[in-house]
Formats: structure tokens, C-alpha cells, sequence
């Protein structure tokens, strides 16, 4: 007989079974093959199995810090729920994003292997790779769905009383959640969304304001290996989410894992936007990421701008026809997020030539690699060429205390970081992104200068420094922290929501370590631990200070393989060979 030809003993019970699949709890497997035998499955009659619903509600903690309770299929791969649940929420290139189980504190002192260790140690062998996900999610042994034998790791998670939203989503709809209770108490209820998708999508493009107890159950990493352990909790795409010990009404981190956004278009995602935005502005002010002094006021000054003005402006443009729309549109799409007004012509190398105060000499840039020249009309031979072409560039500009990486005006300071920065990017001057890389920088730098005078009155607000600044600049400058806060807010003064939201994200995109996933290994062959940064475009290993001590693009790479069995990886370079096992999270992420 096979599944489709299983009758539970139930039914003739009036009710759609068509949701309903079985799940069995000792190889923590579904039995979703319909055409599939029971003997070819292996299930013998000592063999007891579950009839469940394959949709479960699950809370799930946006990046904005809200949690939602949503139905969602707990029998497909997470990679698919993950794409349904935001196709619900309106969010488009749902691949940038995947679920995370929330952390602790205590989790990020100990290494992975320690947590794999411990669990084998106690008897909790995991059902599969990601043992650090089964076991911080429930504590039946068996896989079973019955909870009574033990509380859940999320405790403060009760069956709620709920209702279903009316709303054309079937069985992926939302649910009304009656209860307070949760990961924090920033839940929403959805009790104000009776207009149904339509009001949850206006909801998600403007976050509200975050009440102070919205922050408590962040986890702040003190150091570079307390960060790199941080990435043990994404759940593997490959695997349901039943398979990795999550359960109904259990809580999930919906982030974005991989920062490479393609096509922002405000039309068409102010809520993706606004959701990078919340991430990127929650990641700076928890120190997740490292932050300039400089780069940090724009945190605040867009904060403050964000939450003075909710609502949000309309993005047509006035006077703009259909077709000038429309082209506009595809000029946007053709390329990427950085929008240039003025189109650029690749078919003149742009040239840098300057006099630097680096040594006091004469630097020249066109093709990159960079010429050193003993004066500035010089066209002889070089005294020194340096190739940048792949180079590492770390920005390090303050307006206000006159620092800058290389001493340069301004003026100087954004063409020549444009041109270092598409060098590291692997481009040159003659790459059509180059006119759009000046203008970021120079947006970034008229949001440092600081103000005349603030535009807001500091008394007429209730402003807390430390849901705008990280706590070590909010000790910093203490008793000047609103000051500086409201003096910042008038640089961004004039510009929408949207925009503020774009510009803000092209800052956190500026930041030397932006979008790069840190790991702690050990190495085979000289077992001697180091950390390993993996961003979108390269690899790179890093000391316990966060230097770089050699990068490869993934052009050079040759070959890589896994070694399943020992948990080893190895990836093969032009010039070396990497075999490594990961200390800080399965080899699988």
C-alpha cells in the first residue's frame, strides 16, 4: 500500500485531510512521497508514526524587531518557506534571506564543536549536521511532536488563542495572536490589521518606534570571535524545518544572510528596503559591525530624520511622464541600486592625477595600477608601481577631526577612494560605476559636516542616546550625545524617507567590514586557529585584531571539496591550497 492509500482512522470526520502528511519522529523524516510504499520507507508495525498538519504557526522576528505569528510549511525545505513566507509579506528576492534561531548570550562563549560535544556527551545524538539547532529547540529525544516531557527552549512561548485573519492566504495566512508573550514584547497582534495584506504591507515599509525593552534580548558580541560564533544559529536551507528540531509556536529570526542586493527600486520595495535598513541600523547600534565615529553619526542623524517623519512620501515624480517613468525604471535596473542621472561614458578612461601628501609625491591612476611621478608634469618612467586591482580598501575619513586614509582635500578624497574602492572590487577607472561610487562618497561626506545649529529643539523631544548611538559612543560623548544627535538630524533634513533609507544603506555598504560572515577555523596542516572572513566577492583570512592577513577572489579559486565524514573543507587556490575544519559552525554554512 502505499501513502496515498493510507485512511486515518478518522476519516469520516468532516474535515479537509488535504494538509496533513506523516511525519515520523525516530528518523525525524517526513513521509511526503505519496507514491512511496511504507516498507520502502522502511517502516516496520513497531514503527509509530504521526499524522500532523504540514502547516504550523511559527512566530517569526523580523528584522525590525517585530514579532509576527505566521502559518508556514513546516514540511517543505527551508529554503522554500522562507520564499513563500515573503512572498506573503511583500518582499521581493526572497533568496537574501533565511531564517535564524535566536541565541543567547552563553551561546556565543562556546564554539560549535563544544555545543556538539556537550550534546553528544548527555545523549542527545542530533538527527542531523546542524546539532546546535536541535538541540537549543526542544528536548524530546525522539523527535516526537509531543512536548510534554520536557519545556521548550523558547519557554516564554505558549499555545495562544488564535483566529485566523481574513485574508486570501489559505493556509500560509497570518494568525491573531491574543498573547503578550514572546521573545519580547514588541509583538504585533494583528489585531490593527484588519484591512488585511494590504495593511500589513503599509505596517512593514514603516516600522514603528521600538520600545526600550525591544533591545534587552539582543545578543552584543564583545569581540571578533564572540561575532564569528554568531553565525551557529542559520538553519540549513537544504533541511525542513521540522527536520532541525523546530515545533509549533516556536520563534525564528527572518534576516538577511547574503549581502548582495540586487534591483533595490523604492516603487517596488519599500518594505525589502525599509527591512535592509532596520538590520543594517540594528546591526551598527549592536555593534555587529564596526563603525567610525563618522559613519556612526549618520546612524543618528537618519534615525532621528526616519522617526520624526513615518509616513511615507509618494515615490512618483511629479511632472514625469509614463514613458520618462519608465525609462527611468529600467535605467534603475540596468544598473543596480546606484542610480546615476548622467549617463557615464565608458568609452573614456577617466585620470587621476594628483599631488598627495603621502610622502610627498605625485601619484596617477588610470588603468590602476597606481604610478608614483617625482612631480606632476612628469611623463617619464615611474618611480614606483603599485597594483591595486584586488587590493583590500578600508575607508577612514572623520570630517570634523580633518582625518582622512591618505591626506587629501575633499574633493581629492572621493574620486581617489571611488577609484581604490572599484579596485578592490576587482574594476578599473573605465567601469561605468565609477561616476556613481564618487557620488556615494560625496553624499557620505556632506552627511558629516557638521551643522550651524540643529533644526529641532532639544527640549521639545524625548530623545535616549542609545536607541540612536552604540554604547561605547554614547560613553564617549555622554552629556553632548542629543546635541550631537539633533546637529547630525539637520544634514538629512530635506530628504525623504525613502532616500534617507537609500543613503543609509549605502553607508552601512561603505563600511570596511560590511557583508563579510566571519568563522573561526583551524587549519590541518599547521593547527593553529585564525579567522576567516567570507563576503560575496572573496575570502580572506584575519587575526584576532581583524587585519588582513591574505584575501583571494573567488576567480582564483581552482576547486573545493567537503570531507563529510571528517568535517573538513578544502579549497584549492592558484597559489595554496586551504584545508580547514570549522570551530565556530558547521561546515555546511
Amino acid at each position: 500500500m502505499n501513502l496515498n492509500g493510507f485512511i486515518p482512522p478518522f476519516s469520516d470526520i468532516a474535515i479537509d485531510w488535504s494538509d496533513h502528511a506523516l511525519w515520523w519522529p525516530k528518523c525525524n523524516m517526513w513521509l511526503t512521497h505519496t507514491r512511496s510504499t511504507l516498507d520502502q520507507y522502511g517502516v516496520t508495525a513497531a514503527a509509530e508514526l504521526e499524522f500532523t498538519p504540514m502547516h504550523k504557526t511559527l512566530r517569526v522576528q523580523l528584522p525590525d524587531l517585530r514579532s509576527m505569528d505566521f502559518r508556514v510549511d513546516f514540511s517543505v525545505r527551508t529554503f522554500r518557506a522562507v520564499i513563500q513566507l515573503c512572498k506573503h509579506l511583500g518582499i521581493r528576492h526572497p533568496e537574501e534571506m533565511s531564517f535564524c534561531k535566536p541565541i543567547t548570550a552563553e551561546d556565543i562563549k562556546h564554539n560549535y564543536c563544544e555545543h556538539k560535544k556537550s550534546a553528544l556527551k548527555n545523549g542527545h545524538a542530533p538527527p542531523d549536521t546542524n546539532s546546535f539547532i536541535v538541540n537549543k529547540s526542544h528536548n524530546s529525544t525522539n523527535g516526537s511532536l509531543n512536548r510534554s516531557a520536557g519545556s521548550s527552549y523558547n519557554t516564554t512561548l505558549h499555545t495562544p488563542n488564535k483566529t485566523p485573519v481574513n485574508s486570501p492566504g489559505g493556509v500560509g495566512s497570518p494568525w491573531r495572536h491574543n498573547t503578550s508573550n514572546g521573545l519580547n514584547s514588541f509583538n504585533n497582534t494583528f489585531d490593527s490589521l484588519d484591512g488585511g495584506i494590504e495593511e500589513l504591507h503599509n505596517s512593514l515599509a514603516n516600522s514603528p518606534t521600538h520600545p526600550p525593552e525591544a533591545r534587552k534580548n539582543l545578543v552584543r558580541p564583545k569581540s571578533l570571535l564572540e561575532r564569528a560564533r554568531m553565525n551557529v544559529g542559520w538553519l540549513d536551507s537544504s533541511l525542513s524545518i521540522m527536520e532541525q528540531g523546530i515545533r509549533e509556536f516556536d520563534t525564528l529570526l527572518l534576516r538577511f544572510k547574503f549581502f548582495s542586493f540586487y534591483d533595490l527600486n523604492p516603487k517596488y520595495d519599500a518594505i525589502r528596503i525599509n527591512m535592509i535598513y532596520e538590520q543594517a541600523k540594528w546591526a551598527i547600534l549592536n555593534e555587529e559591525i564596526d563603525c567610525t565615529e563618522g559613519r556612526n553619526g549618520y546612524v543618528r542623524c537618519s534615525s532621528v530624520h526616519l522617526q520624526m517623519n513615518q509616513p511615507q512620501p509618494d515615490n512618483s515624480v511629479g511632472g514625469e511622464d509614463d514613458i520618462d517613468r519608465a525609462l527611468s525604471e529600467l535605467q534603475m535596473t540596468l544598473e543596480g541600486s546606484h542610480v546615476n542621472s548622467t549617463p557615464s561614458d565608458i568609452t573614456h578612461i577617466p585620470e587621476l592625477k594628483g599631488y598627495l601628501k603621502l610622502m610627498n609625491i605625485t601619484l596617477c591612476a588610470k588603468t590602476l595600477p597606481l604610478h608614483t611621478l617625482k612631480a606632476l608634469e612628469d611623463t617619464g618612467e615611474p618611480v614606483e608601481v603599485l597594483h591595486l586591482l584586488n587590493c583590500e580598501a578600508s575607508p577612514d575619513v572623520s570630517i570634523s577631526q580633518q582625518k582622512f586614509g591618505i591626506k587629501l582635500e575633499e574633493e581629492q578624497y572621493s574620486h581617489w577612494m571611488a577609484a581604490i574602492q572599484l579596485a578592490s572590487k576587482g574594476k578599473s577607472l573605465a567601469d561605468s560605476s565609477y561616476n556613481a561610487e564618487v557620488k556615494t562618497i560625496q553624499a557620505f561626506l556632506s552627511m558629516q559636516k557638521p551643522a550651524s545649529a540643529p533644526v529641532l529643539n532639544p527640549q521639545s523631544l524625548d530623545i535616549r542616546p542609545e536607541d540612536y548611538l552604540a554604547p561605547r559612543f554614547v560613553r564617549k560623548i555622554k552629556g553632548k550625545a542629543v546635541q550631537r544627535i539633533l546637529e547630525a538630524h539637520a544634514n538629512v533634513k530635506d530628504l525623504n524617507l525613502a532616500d534617507a533609507k537609500m543613503q543609509f544603506i549605502r553607508a552601512w555598504q561603505g563600511l570596511p567590514d560590511y557583508g563579510i560572515a566571519l568563522f573561526l577555523i583551524r587549519h590541518m596542516s599547521q593547527k593553529k586557529e585564525e579567522l576567516l572572513g567570507v563576503a560575496f566577492n572573496r575570502i580572506m583570512l584575519l587575526d584576532s585584531h581583524g587585519d588582513h592577513i591574505k584575501t583571494w577572489r573567488y576567480n582564483t579559486v581552482k576547486a573545493w571539496n567537503v570531507n563529510w565524514e571528517k568535517r573538513h573543507m578544502m579549497i584549492q587556490f592558484e597559489d595554496v591550497n586551504l584545508i580547514f575544519s570549522c570551530l565556530t559552525a558547521d561546515c555546511k554554512r
